[in-house]
């Protein structure tokens, strides 16, 4: 996939990110427990975290790196999907067993990560 499609999808997370964040802290503060809260807010903050990783993806593709740099990309944005989507519907379902699935998305935002790395490394040589 092209690099400004990657700076794209990083920028809708970082969008959807920022906003489920303010939702968080001043729509669902009255609305949810606190640990609840808490656990909305990690979702957030780990969408947000994931943004760096994809525009990282996206620098790496637009300077031709080999190797799995869109695996990475693609590997990030399912584990966000999965991860962040869980953690944030659980909270506001009450649906617990959502976090059965909530492990895939965080092993595939790990192997993202690996998939970066090696982006990386192919790019040092």
């Amino acid at each position: 996939m092209s690099w400004n499609i990657w700076l794209a999808i990083a920028a809708i997370n970082g969008l959807v990110s920022v906003a489920a964040g303010a939702f968080g802290a001043h729509g669902l503060k009255k609305v949810l427990e606190p640990a609840d809260l808490t656990t909305f807010e990690v979702a957030a903050r780990y969408q947000m975290y994931h943004v760096f990783a994809l525009i990282a993806v996206a620098w790496l593709v637009s300077r031709d790196i080999p190797g799995p740099t869109n695996a990475a990309g693609w590997c990030f944005l399912v584990g966000i999907m999965i991860f962040c989507g869980t953690v944030y519907a659980i909270p506001l379902t009450g649906i617990k067993v959502l976090g059965a699935i909530t492990p895939i998305g965080g092993v595939l935002l790990m192997i993202g990560w690996l998939c970066l790395a090696i982006a990386g490394f192919k790019a040092a040589t």
